[in-house]
């Protein structure tokens, strides 16, 4: 493991082999099964996770039992809990995997010893935070406004094939409509013969 991490801090934080090398003694990685939940409500965030292989998601339970995805993670995703994380506050959320993953933890340590080896690092983190909040931003502003088809098509752009890897209703709840609106959306695209890219 650790291939696709490298690459991926080499592509966006211009990592060297060398500084690699001295990150990997920082870093955990690990095999979790399908429906590992990684972090729960209560929980403080002590991580990031990176996804090596597999599929992970952030969702809550609301009162009445319903699940609510807040985001999903394939490969070369990271995905957190960043206000419990960086507040040291208890968690509302759940991580889990929807597919057997291997992933990558990301704590304080490695976070700082990244910082200290590279100045690139350090840029790379505030342009993934401020591009973290531009999509939340947009996210919100689709949840208020949009109607079910433009969500979904706007859902599709980062994450163009999960609609095979993920249940129906887990799309459904992160686009906060029903099963049965996104199948009539999906129905309705189909006849204007839309394909994804």
């Amino acid at each position: 493991m650790l291939e696709k991490f490298k690459a991926y801090l080499q592509k966006n934080a211009q990592i060297t082999d060398q500084q690699f090398g001295v990150l990997s003694g920082y870093l955990k990685s690990e095999k979790v099964k399908k429906q590992t939940l990684l972090l729960k409500p209560g929980e403080i965030c002590g991580h990031s996770f990176f996804v090596e292989k597999g599929l992970l998601r952030s969702y809550t339970i609301d009162d009445a039992g319903k699940e609510h995805v807040i985001q999903f993670a394939p490969e070369d995703w990271i995905v957190s809990d960043r206000s419990s994380a960086y507040f040291n506050q208890p968690s509302d959320f759940f991580i889990d995997a929807v597919e057997e993953s291997e992933i990558v933890y990301l704590d304080n340590t490695f976070m700082n010893k990244a910082y200290e080896v590279s100045t690139n690092y350090r840029q790379f983190t505030e342009k993934a935070l401020h591009n973290h909040i531009r999509h939340i931003q947009k996210r919100v502003s689709l949840l208020l406004g949009a109607t079910a088809e433009q969500r979904y098509m706007d859902f599709i752009k980062p994450y163009p094939d999960l609609m095979l890897r993920v249940p129906q209703w887990m799309i459904a709840s992160y686009l906060g409509i029903t099963p049965e609106s996104l199948s009539r959306v999906r129905k309705e695209l189909a006849k204007k013969h839309f394909k994804p890219d």
